[in-house]
């Protein structure tokens, strides 16, 4: 994998508490940055996966024999909020 560089302009503002939140966690800005948008991606992309079995499944779960709710099925979402 490559890389890349991406140059942003931000506020002295922005910047401070950037470096303060890295500093917290002895780590550069960069590698702050990079990691939480990272974790942003992530969180995003599973989202999305949960959203789309929900669609393949239905909301209310698979259904068991004559329609009804299969008591041992889990649902995708089960704990995510």
């Amino acid at each position: 994998m490559g890389s890349t560089v991406l140059s942003l302009r931000i506020d002295s503002e922005l910047l401070d508490r950037l470096k303060s939140h890295a500093a917290k966690r002895g780590m550069s800005v960069q590698d702050y940055v990079v990691r939480t948008l990272i974790r942003e991606d992530f969180d995003e992309r599973f989202k999305t996966a949960v959203e789309e079995t929900q669609k393949f499944y239905g909301e209310g779960g698979a259904p068991g024999p004559e329609g009804a709710r299969d008591p041992d099925h889990v649902r995708p979402s089960a704990g995510i909020a």
